[in-house]
């Protein structure tokens, strides 16, 4: 990290998915219990320690931010992707929890990313793998899915992670999935939510959007979406090249690419990368 830091002009912002600590990506390094041991001791106090602990392990490694905390209902026991890494089945407990891992984790100066939004829960399959159906009317999702999402928002939220799913009832066009959805991420999310954090996608490499046909290239129409961070592109090069023409064709704005820029130098600036 502190080579890559030294070659960069700007700062680099570097994140890690480490939802059961530093572990979950590197041996040798302690491994904390599961969401779902955690939420089943029902102590918001011992889930703000435990992630202020993960927190710690991070800064000390030069992660900035932490694509955690997991703040899906796990509402379906066949849920083959999800299960232990939700703090439970109940919207409020699992927002309780959401929230104060949230809080431990920043008290490290370590960003956060709750994920899935707009809610992974209720599903048979792994977006890692194939693009997961979500059958339930938006009066549910609005009710369970998006509970925890709300809280948080409502509470000064710094970041959402956005799921790979198909929502026939959040958007309208058939097998598209949620990342490229401008109805799930600006529509719902920004405006209807009130979100003005950063929204970062899910792997785009995975099977859940990389197998959707398109006729635009997949980061491009991320970003178009409402998107600010396109997190493991298949091609970053193409990616890239694919935003600048668009840009240059003025079909994305400079408002709208500096927007996503300032929010994403904001967060650096948050994190001390401003004095690195």
């Amino acid at each position: 990290i502190k080579r890559f830091q030294s070659n960069a002009k700007i700062p680099l912002m570097i994140g890690m998915d480490a939802e059961w600590g530093v572990s979950m990506r590197l041996d040798d390094a302690d491994r904390f219990p599961y969401n779902y041991t955690i939420g089943a001791a029902d102590n918001v106090e011992l889930t703000e320690r435990i992630a202020e602990m993960m927190g710690q392990e991070c800064r000390e490694l030069g992660i900035h931010i932490n694509f955690a905390p997991v703040a899906d209902v796990n509402s379906n026991p066949n849920n083959p992707v999800i299960g232990f890494r939700a703090y439970g089945e109940n919207p409020k407990d699992v927002a309780a929890h959401v929230e104060a891992a949230v809080k431990g984790l920043e008290k490290q100066s370590v960003l956060t990313s709750i994920k899935h939004f707009p809610g992974h829960g209720d599903t048979n399959t792994d977006s890692h793998k194939t693009l997961p159906f979500i059958s339930h009317d938006k009066k549910r999702i609005l009710k369970t899915e998006l509970k925890p999402f709300k809280t948080l928002i409502n509470n000064g939220l710094e970041s959402v992670m956005i799921a790979h799913l198909e929502v026939p009832s959040l958007e309208k066009t058939k097998g598209l999935p949620s990342t490229l959805s401008y109805s799930i991420v600006t529509s719902l999310l920004k405006n209807t939510l009130g979100f003005k954090g950063l929204i970062i996608t899910d792997a785009l490499e995975m099977k859940g959007l990389s197998n959707f046909k398109s006729k635009g290239n997949l980061d491009m129409l991320a970003f178009k979406a409402g998107n600010d961070i396109l997190l493991m592109s298949a091609n970053v090069s193409e990616g890239i090249q694919a935003i600048v023409d668009e840009y240059n064709l003025g079909e994305i704005s400079e408002e709208r690419l500096s927007y996503s820029v300032k929010k994403i130098l904001k967060a650096k600036y948050k994190v001390g990368l401003n004095n690195f």
